[in-house]
């Protein structure tokens, strides 16, 4: 298991344990695993990335009203969503150095 794959899994997991449990700093550590994430993504992957970061903004908050469990899944998808948030945004920078440089 390489470092890419290490940091992509400690990002998710600390994404959904922070989104139940208050950890100092939680939303900046999320926000640097997702900017490493988004790092270490392959450039053939990235377009796979924007879309399902774009596919949690856009659905995260819909299960709220699922009886009992809801407002724990939009929890958990919130966090997620803010890790790809910051994956893609290091994507896009990266593709449009990518697209820049001769």
């Amino acid at each position: 298991m390489g470092v890419d794959k290490i940091v992509k899994l400690v990002g998710v997991l600390v994404a959904i344990v922070a989104a139940f449990v208050a950890i100092p700093y939680g939303a900046a550590l999320v926000a640097v695993l997702g900017i490493a994430g988004g790092w270490y993504t392959a450039a053939e992957d990235r377009q796979r990335l924007l879309i399902a970061a774009l596919a949690l903004i856009a659905v995260h908050g819909a299960l709220g009203a699922i009886p009992a469990v809801g407002e724990y899944i939009t929890m958990a998808l919130g966090g997620l969503s803010s890790l790809f948030n910051a994956a893609a945004a290091t994507c896009i920078v990266l593709g449009t150095i990518d697209r820049v440089k001769p």
